[in-house]
């Protein structure tokens, strides 16, 4: 494709400056816009509609997987790489069930972007070494807490996200659009499923799973 069009959604200015100056070193490569929040990216895509959009899993208002999944819905033919700190399991199985092809660390990003863009033009599916590795130990390794019945809904891990990054159940519903008692429902719920005996096990769980960034 000579001419290819990338949104990029990252809450982290300097790391879309990053992106952008290494991604539009590509012949015909072009950033035709930039996010801060997952609301935002979603907005921009549907606006732009561009061939790839790269986006940071850990985004204010609206979790990557979830952005990505909304995106994905209305442009089946747009591209998405998932952006992330985290080589979890779990988060790699989420983002991929959502229809997601590229994952790629942050850590890998600098070397590997270009390839992850490249593979998913042809619409093949790529992981960097990092998530590579991750799926592989899945794989021979099945994890009870990924396969078990205690996994999240996308609502309740955006919950999850807000309430332990200090959010309080009004501003929780705020931000989600949703009813005070329909957040100390969800709340309850997830401690419930989880089998957490206190909040802070509920911020261990989110930051082990990637969830929130530590």
């Amino acid at each position: 494709m000579s001419n290819v069009r990338i949104l990029l959604a990252d809450d982290h200015e300097i790391v879309r400056h990053g992106l952008r100056r290494l991604l539009e070193t590509q012949p015909g490569w072009k950033i035709c816009g930039e996010a801060g929040s997952g609301r935002e990216v979603l907005e921009k895509a549907l606006q732009l509609k561009p061939d790839i959009v790269i986006l940071d899993h850990s985004m204010p208002e609206l979790s990557g997987a979830e952005a990505a999944r909304q995106i994905l819905k209305a442009l089946p033919r747009t591209e998405i790489v998932i952006l992330t700190m985290h080589d979890s399991e779990q988060l790699l199985r989420e983002v991929l069930d959502a229809g997601v092809h590229g994952y790629v660390l942050k850590s890998d990003a600098m070397c590997d972007m270009v390839a992850a863009v490249n593979a998913l033009l042809e619409h093949k599916r790529y992981l960097s070494p990092g998530a590579s590795g991750v799926a592989v130990e899945g794989f021979l390794h099945p994890s009870a807490e990924v396969e078990g019945p205690d996994r999240l809904t996308p609502r309740e891990r955006e919950v999850v996200r807000l309430l332990t990054k200090g959010k309080s159940n009004k501003e929780v519903a705020s931000a989600l659009k949703i009813s005070v008692k329909t957040v100390e429902a969800h709340r309850a719920n997830i401690m419930h499923k989880l089998n957490l005996p206190s909040f802070a096990e509920l911020v261990h769980y989110a930051i082990r799973t990637g969830i929130v960034e530590p």
